[in-house]
């Protein structure tokens, strides 16, 4: 499985970004897809996650203002981030697991400056 990300970039606070990330080699409408972020000097959080059948779960430091959606014609999964804030910062990764093995995107830097 192929994960390419994009869409970071510098936005102000209170301002909005919509990440995508497109999927190749495997079928991609029975994947689960995550979305997580590492900050400089902490730890790879889990951001939001969605199921093979669109349910959706988010951490609760992105609830209200985070989306997660998939586009299962294009392979794509998408984060829309609104009321962005200077915490937000990080590098986002999209992430999927087959059997056991884990799949991860490049990673797309966010900025959120205050």
């Amino acid at each position: 499985v192929q994960l390419q990300a994009s869409g970071g970039g510098l936005v102000q606070a209170g301002g909005s970004l919509r990440l995508s990330c497109a999927a190749s080699g495997s079928t991609f409408s029975s994947l689960a897809m995550d979305w997580y972020r590492q900050a400089p000097g902490k730890q790879r959080e889990l951001v939001a996650t969605i199921s093979d059948g669109g349910r959706t779960n988010y951490a609760d430091s992105v609830k209200g203002r985070f989306t997660i959606s998939r586009d299962n014609a294009k392979n794509t999964v998408y984060l829309q981030m609104n009321s962005l804030k200077p915490e937000d910062t990080a590098v986002y990764y999209c992430n999927t697991e087959v059997g056991w093995t884990d799949y991860w995107g490049q990673g797309t830097q966010v900025t959120v400056s205050s």
